[in-house]
């Protein structure tokens, strides 16, 4: 009997494990696909970019605001861990920080047209918000805090007005193809950097 039960108890967590692997490879070709056709993209677009059915999508998300809103989170504590991440491995606390707005930036991008979507339910919307910013508000100001610790960068930029001040200029990125916010934002970086001594 105890020898059964461990079997089942072990198949069961074999199968949810590969539930959450399935999960996570929608959540990254719906990342993607929202990235180059936006949050209105067809489903079968993301179904095949995924290697699944329709149904499958559906059977996980039954609604386009689940996927938007799933995407959104995992994107959110994919950012979020990077951070850290980047920090221990990076060559110095401003490449760290460079590296982690270009993945800010790319997440700023997928997020496009979130807002369109949520429409429906505006309360879940403002959840949202404060789970981004409970989870990313930090990890920058660690990455600001190291940069300044390192004298890389001039102290008393705040996290939160950074990564607004990125946010706003990743907002006219649809409105010409000559415009390239990433330019802007490295421009803006640039100016974080501690003046070199003379």
């Amino acid at each position: 009997m105890p020898r059964t039960s461990a079997t089942g108890d072990g198949a069961a967590r074999g199968k949810r494990a590969d539930a959450l692997r399935n999960q996570q490879t929608l959540l990254d070709a719906a990342a993607a696909v929202f990235v180059t056709s936006g949050v209105d993209a067809p489903i079968r677009e993301i179904a095949a970019r995924a290697g699944v059915g329709m149904g499958t999508i559906y059977r996980h998300f039954p609604t386009r605001a689940d996927l938007v809103v799933a995407v959104y989170r995992h994107q959110v504590e994919a950012c979020a861990e990077a951070g850290p991440t980047l920090l221990a491995e990076g060559d110095s606390p401003f490449a760290a920080l460079r590296q982690w707005v270009d993945l800010f930036v790319d997440f700023l991008v997928t997020k496009h047209g979130l807002a369109k979507a949520m429409q429906s339910d505006a309360s879940g919307f403002d959840a949202l918000l404060a789970h981004f910013q409970d989870r990313l508000v930090p990890v920058c100001a660690r990455l600001l805090d190291a940069a300044v610790e390192a004298g890389e960068i001039e102290p008393g930029t705040q996290a939160y007005e950074l990564m607004r001040g990125i946010g706003n200029l990743c907002i006219g990125r649809d409105s010409g193809p000559r415009y390239d916010p990433r330019r802007l934002v490295e421009l803006l970086l640039r100016g974080l950097r501690q003046p070199a001594s003379s």
